[in-house]
């Protein structure tokens, strides 16, 4: 026997032998579709769940399938010429099968090639990846037209209820009250699939953010100064929820160009670790000179190198509705942005679809009983930002608070707890 195939019957014993019956049930997995001759490629931060997703729904499904772990160094270190022999020792190792999972196929070299010719024999494909760059400049280059891509982030606020038993149905007071409380948790401790129930995930999280920096990025872009990409990665999630620009982080970092910032800012958004909305303009060029940063998952902003975050639940609340808008995008004609004139006022978030603005949302902590600075904000923000954007779908998202409907004018705004909103429940 081969140390490929050893590796590969290794692979499939600790497959096997798992249970996916205490998993949870992620909406995502009815995204995948197992009978579509397109590649169904899973792509999303290190660890959050896109194996698990995978393999629960082929485990259930009942197809005779085939399953290849790319993270590995055996595996990821085979040269293009080798790639057939990978494919007959799969077939060794399995038999015959219909569907095959490739995890990590970032790692595989010539991967799209290799899917290429899969796909050409009829192989129903499932795949993942971590570095969204890397595929999607490979996809569109070799694999036009022929994969579906659903992105996965960390578990959403309803997946941790499942994961940690919390009823999201009853209306008791008590049941009311442990929501919340789970609400509070899990902007404190994120969404990362393996932390829930972890006493101190710490080095767990650290140990995914040295993953994130040396594979998916130093290696894979071969990044010269290591060391301050780190620091930047720090800074970033450090400043989730802040505006910053690309000449800041060149004059902070010392980069010799804007081009470089650009860069290492860029590769940093590619790996899955934060996500970037731009400022919202009707001019592209105004579009480019600001971003807003925000971290994949509140663990993120607890756990990092030198990380210096406090306990901002306002901040923390705010990036956790930040990455649920994006799980919640189904087309990839919708884009998130935030608002700004100036001193003027200021707008969360800008929904659009199709160069549309379809709504206009802020988020505050405690709206119990708001300071006329604070109704300013928060109101009369939403209020301009309508104007200027001929938008009436107005939403308020609060931790504290009374449900209402705040009329201005010509203009509603509905006030709605956070925890009715990460669960789409109303008020």
């Amino acid at each position: 026997m081969t140390n490929l195939e050893q590796k590969l019957r290794d692979q499939k014993d600790e497959l096997q032998s798992t249970d996916f019956s205490n998993f949870v049930t992620r909406n995502e997995e009815q995204l995948i579709d197992l009978d579509s001759p397109l590649a169904q490629i899973v792509i999303g931060v290190r660890r959050s769940g896109k194996s698990t997703l995978c393999q629960k729904v082929l485990m259930n499904s009942g197809v005779r399938f085939a399953y290849l772990n790319c993270d590995d160094e055996d595996i990821s270190s085979l040269h293009a010429n080798e790639l057939l022999g990978l494919q007959e020792t799969l077939y060794a190792v399995y038999g015959n099968f219909t569907h095959l999972f490739i995890d990590e196929v970032q790692n595989l070299v010539k991967w799209p090639l290799f899917v290429n010719r899969l796909l050409r024999q009829h192989l129903r494909l499932i795949i993942t990846g971590s570095n969204a760059n890397l595929l999607s400049d490979e996809l569109s280059t070799h694999i036009t037209g022929r994969y579906n891509e659903i992105r996965l982030y960390p578990f959403s606020f309803e997946d941790y209820c499942k994961a940690t038993d919390t009823d999201t149905s009853k209306l008791t007071t008590q049941a009311i009250g442990v929501r919340r409380n789970a609400l509070y948790n899990y902007l404190m401790e994120g969404g990362m699939p393996e932390t829930i129930g972890m006493e101190r995930p710490d080095k767990y999280l650290h140990s995914i953010l040295d993953a994130i920096i040396n594979k998916d990025i130093c290696r894979r872009y071969k990044v010269r100064y290591k060391n301050t990409l780190q620091q930047l990665a720090n800074t970033m999630l450090d400043r989730s929820g802040q505006e910053i620009t690309f000449s800041e982080v060149q004059s902070t970092f010392r980069f010799a160009s804007i081009h470089t910032a650009k860069d290492y800012v860029s590769y940093i958004n590619k790996a899955n670790l934060i996500r970037l909305v731009p400022r919202f303009s009707f001019k592209s060029i105004e579009r480019q000179t600001a971003r807003k940063v925000y971290a994949v998952d509140n663990a993120f902003i607890t756990t990092h190198n030198d990380v210096i975050a406090t306990e901002n639940l306002g901040w923390r609340l705010e990036n956790a509705v930040a990455i649920e808008l994006y799980r919640r995008m189904e087309y990839a004609s919708q884009q998130l942005f935030y608002l700004r004139e100036n001193r003027n006022y200021e707008v969360d978030f800008a929904v659009a679809d199709q160069n549309r603005i379809t709504e206009l949302i802020q988020v505050t902590y405690n709206f119990t009983k708001p300071t006329t600075k604070l109704y300013n904000r928060e109101i009369n923000g939403l209020i301009k930002g309508a104007r200027a954007t001929r938008c009436n779908k107005l939403t308020l998202i609060m931790m504290d608070g009374k449900p209402a409907t705040i009329t201005v004018g010509d203009y509603s705004i509905r006030c709605i707890l956070a925890v009715d909103w990460f669960l789409n429940k109303q008020s």
